[in-house]
């Protein structure tokens, strides 16, 4: 093969070959505490959910009074995101990828509860759990593709997938995803930053590390 027609195979093959991309940065809210990346850097005692909210809310020092009427997955979606949005300059293209388990069950119970006398309006909207993406999208001014899945289990697979289309196509600079899940009181929240800027491979095994480290694996 002549030269010229092999470095013309090899640009070829490059330019077909997807990019990679990377783990920039992670958020952990579980028991009590918020991690970020692997630093711990709020812990609390609190078992009631609205009162560590609130102090996380506090801690993290945000000052957007609409959060106080939000639904607990909202707030912990926000609570999640604040870190991520203030430590590194993202565009409003940033895309959400979310999913849980519980989809918006924890309010759909209190809004059941209020229908015994007089529905709540404000409890209505949050009934969806894609609601917690367009607060997101509100607070930090974003414009740009979000999904949320429901799903049994946290699923790497359709977390990799999902994101990685969004970039290979061009539909967004950087995705934060990940696992948003609330039920009866309990949180568990899993959020990661994707983008080409090199740190953590983007990887199914990586992304269930770092979930897992928090959590019990999986028997099967």
């Amino acid at each position: 093969m002549a030269v010229a027609t092999w470095l013309w195979f090899l640009k070829m093959k490059s330019n077909n070959m997807p990019d990679q991309f990377y783990i920039q940065d992670w958020i952990r809210i579980k028991n009590g505490r918020i991690f970020t990346g692997e630093k711990l850097i709020f812990e609390s005692t609190e078992k009631n959910l609205t009162c560590f909210l609130k102090a996380c809310y506090d801690f993290l020092d945000i000052k957007y009074p609409k959060f106080h009427k939000m639904d607990g997955l909202s707030k912990l979606g926000i609570l999640a995101s604040e870190p991520i949005f203030n430590k590194y300059e993202l565009t409003k293209e940033t895309a959400l990828v979310f999913s849980n388990n519980a989809s918006s069950l924890e309010t759909d119970l209190q809004f059941q509860k209020t229908t015994n006398t007089f529905s709540s309006p404000s409890l209505f909207i949050y009934t969806l759990p894609n609601i917690v993406l367009g607060e997101i999208s509100i607070k930090y001014k974003l414009q740009s593709e979000n999904a949320f899945f429901i799903s049994e289990c946290f699923q790497a697979d359709l977390l990799k997938d999902y994101t990685e289309s969004l970039l290979n196509l061009g539909k967004a600079p950087d995705v934060l995803c990940g696992w948003l899940d609330l039920q009866n009181g309990e949180y568990d929240v899993f959020l990661c930053l994707v983008s080409k800027e090199k740190n953590i491979l983007f990887s199914e095994e990586n992304l269930k590390n770092l979930y897992y480290a928090e959590n019990e694996k999986p028997t099967h």
